[in-house]
């Protein structure tokens, strides 16, 4: 579905991505792990054009989109949901969903009300609160909304980044669940995350960048045994 080939990225004098490849077939949960400051936020920029590329390409579902203008690659059913909690907070959680669906002018009026009902059924918390402001909810809840509100783009690939920063425990075991559960409504996903351990038992694949390079890739269940992946980012 997802090709990057020998991706590069600077930041002025700073190289900030060092010739990466990395694939995504549909279906999957891809993961990247790696330090602060190791390109994982930098990659999914790139892959939406949100930064310039020094050399390199990418491909979607054999398409180059490389040079795309953000927008269309929006449309073209790429959905990006970055770090932090962006939402509308004196928007509704309903008026905030409804603003998703901008992302993608194909969507007719019934389509919205399927997605409500599929959205809604993901994060039942959000029915609930559908007539709240968005700023009015919990921290979890406010990352609920903003997955929930990439979705109603109607994506085939969901660019999730660091989903449980700043969560406590048992809300980042909440939305690790979600994910798997996304990943079954037939959605494909590639995971930035911060939480090494939990992000390799979701994912089928993973890729550990260490200053913008791929150290080592391998399935989620082989990185989570690896010796130098245990011991520089499970604490083991």
């Amino acid at each position: 579905m997802l090709e990057i080939q020998n991706l590069s990225v600077n930041y002025g004098h700073v190289q900030a991505l060092r010739g990466i490849d990395l694939h995504v077939e549909q279906g999957e949960i891809i993961t990247l792990i790696g330090g602060n400051g190791a390109g994982k936020t930098t990659t999914l920029m790139a892959i939406s054009n949100l930064v310039g590329k020094t050399q390199g390409s990418v491909t979607f579902k054999g398409r180059d989109i490389t040079d795309l203008a953000p927008h269309k690659i929006v449309k073209m059913g790429i959905c990006h949901v970055p770090e932090g909690r962006r939402i509308f907070p004196a928007l509704t959680v309903k008026e905030n969903l409804l603003a998703g669906t901008v992302g993608n002018p194909a969507l007719k009026k019934q389509d919205h009300e399927r997605l409500y009902e599929e959205v809604y059924a993901l994060f039942p918390r959000l029915k609930e609160r559908m007539d709240q402001s968005g700023g009015s909810l919990s921290g979890g809840e406010q990352q609920m909304l903003a997955i929930a509100w990439g979705l109603m783009m109607d994506p085939e690939l969901v660019l999730l980044d660091e989903p449980s920063l700043g969560l406590a425990p048992i809300v980042v075991e909440e939305i690790f669940e979600l994910i798997l559960q996304i990943k079954h409504k037939g959605k494909t996903i590639l995971l930035v995350e911060q939480n090494a351990g939990l992000a390799l038992q979701v994912a089928d694949r993973g890729y550990v960048l260490v200053t913008g390079m791929i150290a080592l890739e391998g399935t989620g269940k082989e990185l989570l045994v690896n010796p130098d992946v245990r011991k520089a980012y499970l604490g083991m």
